[in-house]
């Protein structure tokens, strides 16, 4: 069975959950649509596991939750007993992965099934070139819950046209962009903004009317900012297709009108002043303490965060956009996801009936009974189920169930992974479920996904840092913006830069023409 069809029955009833599992176990989520809400899905009879000595797996991988699974989780247990595996898991804090999995590559301390940040992670590519790495073209067919992946996805994660890794598949659609305190547009006669400008005059009317009652009120959190500059140039990430090429959108005027808008914001106080500096933790508390109007997120997580603030006072209604048009009259905007959450690589080092065998165990957590051990834990022990829905209880959050650590390991590409939290009421579900069926119609993606220019992995970090922090002066009035525009001059005449923008297109057309 397909596992987007496996996760929700058709039953119109809501899954609960106590008030403690939303803060830790379900974490940032996402999906595409389906017509109720989650409830207990048909499993699939499973394959009974492999005879014979346990494999032992040495796996590393990250988690975005406050405490990873201990060695004793039943969770884990579980999964070994099921796959007939002994795994030694090396969980790192999301915040630290990238840089630990640099170390760990560059040291050639490599664990048997490794997540890997993303597939254009320089030092990976280096060393799948040097075959380090398991080619698993030939062997992922046998493996039915990855192939249900959308091909789109494997597609934007292969290397020469060769799978090195298993993609950490996500739903495309529905994910994070910008929510709003609709309570406060209604208390102050406001419409649902539909372009960036109308997004200003909603900002301006929360600071300076204050919905609250306090005088410490912002416009925007300012996470995920540079869903500003994705409205105003109408792609995700650089690069943009124009007449059939990829255009360096960082070189275009688009950038410049998001400096420039961002700039205002700073100036009239509508973001937080000390933004450049700011922790996750802090853009929330800015959104949940009734401090900002407006922030960015997945519906799912939005609810979460803000689930203690609702029910302390039911008029608070976060209320996710379907999309923003840079201004008046132009194309409506959404972004589309990746597709994925990384993906998983085997070294070669690793036995070909090892290989195999890891495969085994990630296609197993990645749909069937797998996948609810993956999202939910054991049944009978982290929930329970009545009248076809599943009841998730407290032990969940101590043995730290879900996307935030097991699904990190696993492709969970899941119909509501990014509109239903546990707990959620009914009507907020189908509420997201129809802003995500409108986004699906116009989300636009990063069309240079997978794709590499070689300068770009020996320079582009550099060029990337200096880009970023050149938009960070400018917007808190370090410098003005003709610095910026002397700074884009500059990087019209680099060479190096320009070779970036003539490798990434000459990737482009090789895999336009490969379709």
């Amino acid at each position: 069975m397909n596992i987007r069809e496996h996760r929700w029955s058709r039953k119109p009833a809501i899954l609960a959950v106590s008030s403690a599992m939303l803060l830790s176990a379900f974490t940032t989520a996402c999906t595409s649509s389906t017509s109720s809400p989650p409830s207990e899905g048909t499993t699939p009879k499973e394959a009974a596991p492999p005879s014979g000595k346990p494999t032992e797996i040495k796996i590393m991988v990250d988690y975005t939750i406050a405490q990873p699974p201990s060695p004793e989780n039943p969770v884990l247990k579980e999964f070994e007993k099921k796959t007939n595996t002994k795994l030694t898991v090396q969980w790192v804090p999301g915040g630290d992965y990238s840089d630990r999995v640099n170390v760990a590559l560059a040291a050639g301390d490599i664990a048997d099934l490794i997540k890997i940040p993303s597939i254009t992670t320089p030092l990976f590519r280096q060393m799948v070139k040097q075959g380090a790495f398991w080619d698993l073209t030939p062997y992922v067919k046998d493996y039915p819950n990855l192939m249900a992946l959308d091909p789109k996805i494997w597609n934007n994660t292969k290397i020469d046209g060769k799978s090195f890794a298993v993609p950490a598949g996500r739903p495309l659609d529905g994910g994070g962009f910008f929510s709003i305190r609709k309570d406060w547009l209604d208390k102050l006669g406001l419409k649902m903004p539909t372009t960036m400008d109308e997004l200003y005059t909603v900002m301006k009317a929360f600071k300076e009317n204050a919905p609250d009652g306090k005088k410490d009120t912002v416009g925007f959190t300012m996470r995920s900012a540079q869903m500003i500059e994705e409205v105003f140039t109408g792609t995700v990430g650089r690069w943009k297709e124009k007449d059939g090429k990829l255009v360096n959108m960082n070189l275009e005027p688009e950038v410049k009108e998001s400096i420039a808008f961002q700039r205002k914001l700073y100036q009239e106080g509508l973001i937080p002043q000390d933004f450049p500096v700011l922790k996750e933790t802090q853009y929330w508390e800015l959104a949940t303490s009734g401090r900002a109007g407006v922030t960015a997120e997945t519906p799912e997580a939005l609810f979460r965060y803000t689930m203690d603030q609702w029910k302390k006072d039911p008029k608070v209604e976060w209320t996710p956009l379907v999309s923003l048009a840079p201004k008046a009259g132009g194309k409506q905007y959404v972004s589309q996801g990746s597709g994925m959450n990384g993906v998983l690589a085997i070294p070669k080092s690793v036995p070909e009936a090892k290989m195999k065998a890891i495969l085994s165990f990630i296609n197993y957590g990645s749909g069937g009974e797998g996948l609810d051990l993956t999202l939910y834990g054991i049944k009978d022990v982290h929930y329970s189920v009545a009248d076809g829905l599943k009841i998730a209880n407290d032990k969940a959050v101590a043995d730290s169930v879900g996307t935030g650590s097991w699904g990190k390991m696993f492709s969970t590409p899941v119909v509501d992974l990014w509109q239903y939290a546990a707990g959620m009421p009914k009507e907020i579900y189908q509420r997201n479920m129809k802003i995500a069926e409108e986004r699906s119609k116009i989300s636009v993606g990063d069309p240079a996904i997978g794709l590499v220019s070689e300068t770009d992995l020996k320079m582009g970090a550099d060029y990337t840092k200096k880009i970023a922090d050149m938009k960070t002066q400018v917007i808190i009035g370090k410098i003005p913006m003709e610095e910026w525009d002397k700074y884009v001059e500059t990087l019209k005449k680099d060479a190096n830069y320009q070779k970036i923008t003539e490798e990434i297109n000459a990737e482009y057309q090789k895999r336009k023409s490969a379709k």
